[in-house]
């Protein structure tokens, strides 16, 4: 069986339904993940997410932090990245649905920031101690009301689709989508797309 879409995204955890969420708005996704939706390593996440949310906190403290914690192994640029862009998706995350814990700061109520092994501020938002349960339901629930989103779950993918395992006279390989087992029938379906996105974690 053969599906087409704009976008193929393999993996459910936070970074594929991410993804989804985003390739959505501008054509249709194909989502297919091994096990159940939820089964992902996001899902069963205690910890938090490590943020600047406080006006204590700075990008620069967090750099710092993070290359230190990285014993020299972390590219800077990446680091900055992330930390740079960490405060708006967590504003993504909240409007999605997620409900961070809170506590209460005498004028109302605020993030409960947590403080974790190699930060030097409270920085880490949380959701009591199922922080990754609580983002992959909400980013689960906002897929599944997405009319461009397909998702195929219990379907496992076991190659990519390549330009040149078809035309062997090329110098530039083209991946077109991937090969896919429908677990539950012993089907081989081939996901045709325009882009391919691998979130499958490093296990996959």
């Amino acid at each position: 069986m053969e599906h087409r879409s704009d976008f193929l995204v393999i993996g459910s955890g936070i970074a594929g339904l991410s993804f989804a969420l985003k390739a959505a708005e501008s054509g249709t996704v194909s989502l297919i993940t091994k096990r159940a939706i939820r089964e992902s390593a996001t899902y069963y996440a205690q910890g938090g997410i490590a943020s600047v949310i406080s006006l204590e906190d700075t990008f620069e403290g967090h750099i710092k932090d993070t290359i230190e914690a990285g014993a020299g192994l972390c590219d800077r640029r990446i680091v900055e990245l992330s930390v740079k862009d960490g405060p708006a998706r967590i504003d993504e995350l909240i409007a999605l649905g997620v409900k961070f814990t809170k506590r209460d700061a005498g004028n109302g109520a605020e993030l409960d920031l947590g403080k974790e092994g190699g930060h030097s501020k409270r920085r880490i938002v949380h959701a009591e101690d199922l922080t990754g349960r609580v983002v992959e339901d909400a980013l689960v629930e906002a897929v599944y009301a997405n009319k461009n989103i397909k998702v195929f779950e219990n379907h496992i993918a076991v190659d990519l689709i390549t330009h040149t395992k078809f035309i062997e006279e090329t110098h530039e390989d083209v991946i077109w989508g991937a090969y896919a087992l429908a677990k539950n029938t012993g089907e081989i379906h081939s996901f045709i797309s325009k882009a391919t996105i691998l979130a499958t974690g490093g296990a996959g």
